[in-house]
């Protein structure tokens, strides 16, 4: 896995490589505004300690923050995302804590409503795989890395709300 972070649009001026998690890109560059992944993929934060609007990259060049569809070149932590190829597996809940109807997920799910019947996702226990929240169906809107483990209410996967509108598995290489 491997990232490049440039200080400057297309690919220009200080740059940094990693190849782990980083919980703080600014104590290495002023900013920035382009990126390279060279292989992996990773999920980069507008604020440092892995907080703030997220944005899923997978290998390819960014030449500047419009081409990961953020809303400006603030990015300030990054962390890897181990793929898989499966199998891939999720329990959703209605309510926090676990509480309520209980929704398992084996694969990608483009309109939570149209599978379940309802928008919203309090909290879930994720068995297998790295997953995606959306906020809308069909893979729009803010997104949201889950990696395995339990989600007890959605401000633990940084959701400012429970609104789910899709959910998709990575497992790009």
């Amino acid at each position: 896995m491997e990232i490049i972070f440039y200080e400057d649009k297309n690919f220009s001026g200080k740059h940094f490589e990693c190849s782990s998690d980083c919980a703080d890109l600014l104590s290495k560059l002023s900013r920035c505004s382009s990126i390279k992944v060279r292989s992996g993929c990773f999920m980069i934060y507008e604020k440092p300690n892995y907080t703030g609007n997220q944005y899923y990259l997978k290998r390819g060049e960014y030449p500047d923050f419009h081409h990961w569809t953020g809303a400006n070149d603030s990015v300030s932590s990054c962390r890897c995302i181990p793929t898989e190829s499966g199998p891939f597996d999720m329990r959703l809940y209605e309510r926090i804590e676990f509480g309520g109807q209980v929704m398992d997920l084996m694969d990608d799910c483009p309109s939570v409503m149209d599978r379940f019947h309802r928008n919203d996702i309090f909290s879930c226990n994720v068995k297998k795989g790295n997953w995606l929240f959306y906020e809308h169906p069909n893979y729009r809107g803010r997104m949201y890395l889950i990696r395995p483990g339990e989600y007890k209410r959605f401000s633990e996967w940084g959701g400012r709300s429970a609104r789910v509108g899709s959910i998709r598995r990575i497992t790009d290489y």
